[in-house]
């Protein structure tokens, strides 16, 4: 599934993908909770049900020592790395898959790709979102129309036999983003070594106030040599 919300406002430009899955071993978070409020993180949080995979992932990249949280799944340590950003491997272009969702309190309400509703009752249907990409926004915030859902799986290019990974995102700020990503990882059309990144942007409002939010970026910077047996290249 690709998102289409840029053919009903060209001028705001990105296109999506596809769809992939695999058997996981962690995933990586640019958030967590306090008190059940959301908040963001400026260094990669990385979660697990491995013990191993936690230990390797803290000696690779720092931080707190893994423990336990609660968590909803099976991922229940985590690790508070020190990593802003991580060198991946990105298997194929179909790794990367994004998709426009209104969520509800049992999940997803309806899934579109910003033209075209998706599902089994719905496919084919005309998307219920606004055309434009500030009143998609808009709501989104007030909770009536569908917010992105952006999500990447990698390995590590420091150890890629450790497993796959995943990240899931709903920025809109990596949705602006996507165009360029899934261009280059279609041109490669195979394994790509990327970086995957949080990044800190400030910014003032209106009334002079300083704000500063956290967006994820993903960079590809190229194919993965067979002379590197899957691993990254030393550069």
């Amino acid at each position: 599934m690709s998102l289409r919300i840029w053919e009903t406002d060209p001028e705001s430009a990105p296109k999506p993908r596809q769809r992939f899955s695999d058997d996981l071993v962690g995933r990586f978070r640019s958030g967590y909770q306090v008190n059940k409020r959301p908040m963001s993180l400026e260094k990669w949080r990385v979660t697990t049900g491995d013990p191993d995979v936690a230990d390797a992932v803290h000696s690779m990249f720092g931080g707190d020592a893994p423990q336990e949280w609660e968590a909803t799944g099976e991922d229940g340590l985590e690790v508070f790395t020190e990593a802003k950003r991580v060198k991946v491997i990105i298997d194929s272009p179909k790794a990367l898959r994004s998709e426009m969702v209104l969520w509800g309190r049992a999940g997803a309400i309806r899934r579109c790709d910003g033209v075209e509703q998706h599902g089994e009752d719905a496919e084919g249907r005309a998307c219920e979102c606004p055309a434009t990409y500030a009143d998609r926004k808009a709501a989104a915030t007030k909770g009536t129309g569908c917010q992105p859902n952006v999500t990447l799986f990698f390995t590590l290019a420091d150890d890629p036999a450790l497993g796959k990974f995943k990240f899931t995102s709903g920025s809109w700020s990596l949705v602006r983003d996507l165009g360029p990503v899934e261009d280059a990882l279609a041109a490669i059309d195979g394994p790509a070594i990327a970086w995957l990144g949080l990044e800190v942007v400030e910014f003032e409002t209106r009334e002079g106030a300083k704000r500063k939010f956290t967006k994820p970026v993903i960079e590809v910077i190229g194919r993965v040599s067979s002379a590197n047996n899957g691993e990254a290249p030393p550069f």
